[in-house]
């Protein structure tokens, strides 16, 4: 039975290397999949997923209109699809996300989806609320914070390094805009007291 999985961390926990890593097994096999990727973030390139350590593969993009399911079941007619694997799964719609848990249950086709849990704000994005309401699988990517403690959050910082507590949910940027924190720091950094003990 093919199922829905959704493996999410904070940034720069590796999951965009996990998912290529993933997809070259089953390429090595011979097997088909279809890679996709965010359309706002072209970091990497347009239609690119690429990770911090230099691997990258091309990929399609999907943005908030795209019918996923429909592009799925498309992509079938032209032949046999081992597994989908999405990256920058925050910014799928719920409805996308129901179309990917469709992929699975009806298509017999294997999705895993690759995303950020949270913003900066600590709030998740819709597309991961989605994911963790319908996956049939969650795993958790981990990072580590400076401390040594795993990494749960991220703050977004300005051009000199400072916080930035407000702002637009989405704002692609990587290592010179992010950092990942356990919850005990990014209190901190956001102007709260860090708990004691």
């Amino acid at each position: 039975m093919a199922k829905l999985y959704f493996m999410y961390s904070t940034m720069n926990a590796g999951k965009s290397t996990l998912l290529l890593q993933a997809a070259h097994n089953y390429e090595e096999r011979g097997m088909a999949v279809m890679r996709m990727t965010a359309a706002v973030d072209s970091r990497a390139g347009a239609g690119r997923i690429g990770s911090r350590i230099g691997l990258g593969r091309d990929a399609e993009t999907f943005s908030a209109d795209t019918d996923l399911f429909a592009r799925i079941e498309t992509r079938i007619t032209e032949g046999p699809l081992a597994c989908v694997f999405l990256d920058e799964a925050q910014f799928l719609s719920d409805i996308q996300v129901w179309q990917l848990a469709r992929v699975a249950d009806d298509l017999s086709v294997p999705v895993m989806c690759y995303g950020l849990r949270v913003d900066f704000r600590g709030q998740l994005f819709p597309g991961s609320a989605a994911l963790l309401a319908l996956a049939d699988d969650l795993r958790e990517v981990r990072t580590i914070c400076h401390c040594g403690r795993k990494a749960t959050m991220v703050v977004r910082q300005d051009s000199e390094g400072q916080v930035i507590r407000d702002g637009a949910q989405v704002q692609i940027g990587g290592n010179e805009t992010y950092v990942s924190l356990c919850r005990r720091h990014w209190r901190a950094a956001m102007g709260e007291t860090a708990a004691t003990g």
